[in-house]
């Protein structure tokens, strides 16, 4: 099993592969070092365009060159993407402009860095735009696959990925399969569905539940928006309890897109939606996810007082 590896890191490395198709064009705000775009500007440095601490510009420019037939990912921290919601809506989505934006450090994930670098709302944001895709991938091959994609997508895309590091749950021949959930793990009892940094917690969670005699299926839902609703509904059919767990805001992200099938296709079924409700604080990124209720022993008890009752 490969090692650990921040999805950030990732990115920035399958950014420089794929940059071998001339289109490609890597824009950042200043945060080259911990976007990793510069391991894309290294290769080709006539193909990367520095915008500095002006995402808004940046955004703007990554749309005049999607729109001249150039294929942009443009990078900054995930809450400074969210920040230019009304330019990413007015000049990306609104434009139908192919434009891949890139939020790194997201979540209470970061850890030290604190409360004012946590994207915690961007899943939402992005998701409120009609047009946009959103995908977070849970580990270093998911992310490599998901850039793979995006470099062929047509339409609007927001790329949300780590800074800390997270094990592998994929194997390295892993195919990535846009909108599709993977069932990393089966099971009847309860669905523990994560994305992102939270899958790893779920199947965590779903060995300490199994030596309780509960099965839990885990899903990694790396497609965010279009969500798998058919994945869901077979979850929440086969399943007495789903738990959802993101390391985002309760409200707009993974917990909600969910709930929103369920409604939306007359299923009943217990629902427990586990994120972050307050805005976050400086710490180690392990104890900011037990603490905010994301992590496998948080995720394990939710499930076990959801299964019991």
């Amino acid at each position: 099993m490969a090692e650990a590896k921040a999805t950030r890191e990732a990115f920035g490395e399958a950014l420089a592969r794929v940059g071998e198709d001339a289109r490609v064009v890597a824009l950042d705000g200043d945060l080259l070092k911990s976007t990793y775009t510069f391991l894309f500007r290294e290769r080709y440095p006539e193909r990367f365009v520095e915008c500095g601490i002006a995402e808004s510009n940046m955004i703007g420019v990554a749309s005049g060159l999607a729109l001249s037939g150039k294929i942009p990912f443009a990078a900054s921290f995930a809450c400074f993407i969210a920040g230019r919601l009304e330019t990413i809506r007015m000049s990306v989505g609104y434009q139908e402009a192919p434009v891949r934006l890139v939020g790194t450090h997201a979540g209470v994930g970061i850890g030290e860095d604190g409360a004012s670098q946590m994207g915690l709302e961007d899943i939402a944001a992005m998701r409120a735009l009609p047009n946009m895709t959103v995908i977070q991938p849970a580990d270093a091959v998911e992310t490599e696959r998901a850039v793979e994609f995006l470099v062929e997508h047509d339409g609007p895309a927001y790329l949300r990925v780590t800074r800390q590091k997270v094990p592998m749950v994929n194997q390295v021949d892993y195919r990535y399969e846009h909108g599709k959930a993977v069932v990393l793990r089966e099971g009847s009892d309860v669905a523990l569905l994560g994305t992102g940094g939270t899958v790893q917690e779920c199947l965590a969670a779903a060995d300490e539940l199994a030596g309780e005699g509960v099965e839990a299926r885990v899903l990694n839902v790396h497609t965010l928006k279009p969500i798998d609703r058919g994945a869901v509904l077979e979850a929440a059919r086969g399943c007495d309890v789903l738990v959802t767990a993101e390391d985002h805001f309760v409200t707009g992200g993974l917990g909600s897109a969910v709930a929103e099938v369920l409604a939306e296709e007359g299923v009943a079924a217990r629902l427990r939606v586990l994120g972050v409700e307050s805005y976050g604080q400086s710490g180690q990124p392990d104890e900011l996810y037990d603490h905010y209720g994301i992590s496998a022993r948080r995720i394990a008890a939710a499930a076990r007082r959801d299964v019991a009752g």
